[in-house]
């Protein structure tokens, strides 16, 4: 505001109506600014909002699919037990004395008959010493030649003999 003395001797105060060009360039810019946010983030919300529709579409078809597995896998699992028994005949029992004095009957090293089974020779001394047990495969694999005698463990351990193919020439 300016403050003016007219003829008559009084102060006039006269307000400037006229806006700041700072202000108004300032007001512009901000205008301009949401205007162009709103443009640019309309594509992000539009393919934000069709993922969410896409990810509920996956949710609600592995909930179908775990549905239909469900029963499967009762069914499955209801059959594994008597396939087993019927395989193994009976439930084998894993002892360390049994392992020990099996492999002392075979006469073999830890490692060769760790070769036998399918293990190394450190695996063989953990289940006799007791440190660890073998897995139920490795069991059925114990159980299956616990009534092999000394030649067919020798048998066994030797590798294939490679014939020799004679050269043409």
């Amino acid at each position: 505001m300016a403050i003016l003395q007219n003829s008559s001797g009084y102060d006039e105060h006269l307000e400037n109506n006229m806006p700041n060009i700072a202000t108004v360039l300032k007001e512009e810019i901000l205008r301009l600014a949401r205007k162009e946010v709103r443009k640019q983030t309309g594509v992000l919300r539009k393919a934000s909002a069709q993922y969410r529709k896409d990810i509920a579409a996956m949710k609600r078809r592995v909930s179908e699919l775990q549905r239909k597995v469900t029963p499967l896998q009762k069914q499955v699992l209801k059959g594994a037990p008597s396939q087993a028994a019927e395989a193994q005949g009976e439930r084998v029992r894993f002892t360390a004395k049994g392992l020990r004095s099996q492999r002392q009957r075979l006469g073999l090293s830890a490692a060769n008959y760790g070769k036998l089974i399918g293990v190394t020779g450190q695996t063989i001394y953990s289940w006799e010493q007791e440190t660890s047990r073998p897995r139920q495969q490795q069991v059925a694999r114990l159980a299956a030649i616990r009534h092999i005698g000394k030649r067919e463990a020798q048998v066994r351990l030797k590798p294939p003999v490679r014939r020799r193919r004679k050269n043409s020439k």
